[in-house]
């Protein structure tokens, strides 16, 4: 496993490579997304909404405009446009000590752009894949 999970992530974001989340989390990974109520528990339904991510936001527009980082977590927020909406948000990653991510959470603004990743981020998870 990777010693620097920041590193990996920018580079799985980078290459968009959804495969790569596999060593990257942990099996008890939690998702905290910005329009569900309750945390998302496992490493599966975690990849699930990273990868439904990937392809909601990762467009040309994306980039990383900051970034906090500690020993075992980090926050990094980001901007991007979609549907003409300029979106501003943060995820803070918090990994275990073999450098895998255990929690992963997304906090977005405005309240226009929550709704509008609402709507796609839905419309992905409930395709068939």
């Amino acid at each position: 496993m990777s010693s620097d999970p920041i590193a990996l992530w920018h580079r799985l974001v980078d290459e968009h490579d959804v495969d790569g989340l596999d060593a990257l989390l942990a099996d008890d990974a939690v998702f905290h997304s910005p329009v569900v109520h309750t945390p998302q528990l496992g490493k599966a339904v975690t990849k699930k909404y990273l990868a439904a991510a990937f392809q909601v936001f990762f467009n040309d527009s994306f980039r990383y405009v900051r970034e906090l980082q500690g020993a075992r977590d980090a926050i990094l927020e980001f901007e991007l446009e979609l549907d003409g909406i300029r979106i501003n948000g943060v995820d803070m990653l918090r990994w275990n000590d073999e450098g895998q991510v255990t929690e992963f959470k997304v906090m977005l603004r405005p309240l226009k752009a929550v709704n509008l990743i609402h709507q796609k981020m839905g419309a992905m998870l409930q395709a068939p894949r």
